[in-house]
């Protein structure tokens, strides 16, 4: 029988509440009516390390990789602050929320993963990692001047009344894609040392 190949990713989840918060900024820049694929709000999340297609056998030689890392990590706070778009806000490819508070802890956490996981063979990523949560991707230039005008309106007008919530938790999730977007699954959560 062939073996299982599940297609995977570490991130942190995100409480339901931060989940509706971020939704609600799709939502205004859903108003421009650009050209963009959102990421629904449920499946809103703060990538750690994308792992692709693998096996078994990697998959719980990450498992373990992630118990050794969340026994070493005390939980943090989160908290959002900004909006913006890679390559540049002028050129929005990819749209994102980013981290007024947790951002160095994020981003230790991910390097601590990347190190460990290259020992698998799981190539490291070629650009360097930055914290951030997906909010949408854009598929063409259609109306791009209205999104960026909206980006730049909500960069300067972010609420002030927002949702942080404590990262408490290393989650593995499994993504099957299907026509409609992708359907994540956890596979595989561990805590992170209680401060």
């Amino acid at each position: 029988m062939p073996e299982e190949i599940l297609r995977t990713f570490i991130a942190i989840g995100l409480p339901q509440e931060v989940k509706n918060f971020l939704g609600s900024l799709q939502e205004i820049l859903k108003a421009s009516q650009a050209d963009v694929k959102w990421v629904n709000p449920e499946n809103i999340h703060l990538t750690l390390k994308f792992l692709g297609e693998r096996d078994k056998k990697k998959i719980e030689a990450v498992i373990k990789i992630i118990d050794e890392v969340c026994g070493k990590t005390p939980d943090f706070r989160l908290a959002f602050s900004s909006l913006g778009a890679f390559p540049k806000k002028e050129y929005p490819r990819v749209v994102w929320v980013g981290l007024s508070e947790g951002e160095a802890e994020v981003r230790q956490i991910a390097e601590r993963l990347e190190n460990e996981i290259c020992r698998l063979g799981i190539a490291k990523e070629k650009r360097p990692f930055s914290s951030h949560i997906t909010l949408g991707r854009v598929r063409s230039a259609h109306n791009r001047s209205q999104l960026v005008e909206r980006l730049n309106y909500l960069e300067k007008n972010f609420p002030q009344e927002r949702p942080d919530c404590q990262a408490a938790k290393i989650t593995l999730f499994k993504s099957t894609l299907t026509p409609s977007g992708p359907i994540y699954e956890t596979l595989y959560e561990k805590s992170l040392k209680e401060t």
